[in-house]
């Protein structure tokens, strides 16, 4: 027999397999097993496809007005060690000459 996952509203280690749901006889919470694994890992890509990872160095492929400042940032502006964060901005970065600074990843290609 396979083990089950705990519940994750509650972390009860009760729970059991009805269908294709998996049920918390604690909570009465039921949730997918697929959903759960997809919840789990977020994969954030560049603007052509690319997987990015905590560390990579990209460039920026279009012209970024940047609020509170009177210079864009420009194209093929190179940013070095990327951090990946949720949200809408899921590039936490610091560009040489601008300072800190999040991106969204639609706007950057991996190098």
């Amino acid at each position: 027999m396979s083990q089950l996952p705990n519940c994750p509203e509650c972390q009860s280690d009760l729970t059991y397999e009805d269908g294709v749901l998996l049920v918390c006889p604690m909570c009465g919470h039921e949730w997918s097993p697929a959903a759960e694994t997809e919840e789990t890992e977020s994969v954030v890509k560049d603007a052509f496809g690319n997987i990015l990872t905590d560390g990579d160095s990209v460039t920026l492929i279009k012209d970024l007005k940047v609020k509170g400042s009177s210079n864009p940032l420009k194209q093929g502006t190179k940013v070095k060690n990327i951090t990946l964060i949720d949200g809408d901005h899921n590039i936490d970065c610091k560009i040489d000459g601008f300072g800190p600074m999040k991106l969204k990843s639609e706007f950057v290609k991996k190098l």
